[in-house]
């Protein structure tokens, strides 16, 4: 039997474990878009602006963000701003995966259709880590006579459920990420040759093209050197941000396979690399 004394304690813990996932809901929104309103966070989680408002404050004390008119900002993020110039968001902490997939899914799912149109017909199709990959490892999952290659575990076990051939890299797993991208991993894909290859990428500024990982990138570029054809899947959410890694100048890819055009500079500067950009969704 709970007593009164019990019963107040079990709300205790309760609304505690309700804290920590606001929280780390919160948090996981900073690191994917930098900035965050104290509505969107309550219609989203369910809570009223109240409780939302009084989170922000207590991790504004732990130094977790910087608490603005109607909502917060990461203290992760870095704005580089030249004069007459739009400013480059540095993005330096990776979100979990299960939050960036849930972070502009439809734009993510559009890209990845249109993807799936351009991979039609290719027998040697590799795939890079990431959730617009993963989106993309489903909707071909049914394709035959194909060899797909990837890093990924979750693109691999969603690949699998088909009837192609689906092939993984030897080597250590990487928890986080479930991603294969060690020494022996980048030596096995560095003597293949594939039709084409979609690469995620965490950013892409007139610089080129940027990830989260230090441990994901050099497989990314052995992608990128061994693909025939080379496109980059980036929702307009990453445009002109920064990583920690810079992959690749945009002269290394082909094609970028997004939801909205870039705006002008950027689109200048993939212009001249030659980088034919596709919107998903718009009329052909």
């Amino acid at each position: 039997m709970i007593t009164g004394h019990d019963a107040e304690t079990l709300t205790i813990e309760k609304t505690k474990v309700l804290a920590r996932t606001r929280r780390a809901f919160i948090l996981d929104a900073l690191a994917e878009t930098g900035a965050v309103s104290v509505s969107e966070i309550a219609a989203q989680l369910g809570v009223s602006e109240m409780t939302v408002r009084r989170d922000l404050t207590e991790l504004e004390k732990e130094g977790r963000l910087a608490r603005t008119h109607g909502g917060a900002v990461s203290t992760d993020l870095t704005a580089i701003a030249e004069p007459g110039l739009s400013a480059t968001i540095s993005r330096l902490n990776e979100p979990t995966f299960q939050a960036r997939l849930a972070k502009n899914a439809l734009p993510k799912r559009l890209i990845a259709e249109a993807a799936a149109q351009v991979a039609a017909g290719l027998r040697t199709i590799a795939l890079d880590v990431g959730t617009t990959t993963f989106l993309l490892a489903r909707l071909l999952a049914g394709q035959q006579h194909v060899k797909f290659f990837t890093n990924s575990v979750r693109n691999a076990t969603q690949l699998g459920e088909g009837l192609a051939e689906v092939y993984l890299p030897g080597g250590r797993m990487r928890n986080d990420e479930l991603s294969i991208s060690n020494a022996t991993a980048i030596s096995q894909f560095e003597a293949l040759w594939f039709d084409i290859v979609f690469v995620g990428v965490s950013g892409l500024t007139s610089d080129g093209i940027y990830d989260y990982s230090f441990d994901d990138t050099e497989m990314k570029r052995v992608y990128l050197r061994r693909s025939t054809k080379k496109v980059v899947l980036c929702d307009a959410s990453k445009f002109d941000c920064m990583s920690l890694v810079h992959i690749a100048p945009l002269s290394q890819f082909d094609m970028l396979i997004t939801n909205a055009s870039p705006p002008p500079e950027l689109a200048e500067a993939l212009e001249a690399a030659k980088v034919e950009v596709m919107v998903a969704g718009s009329p052909s």
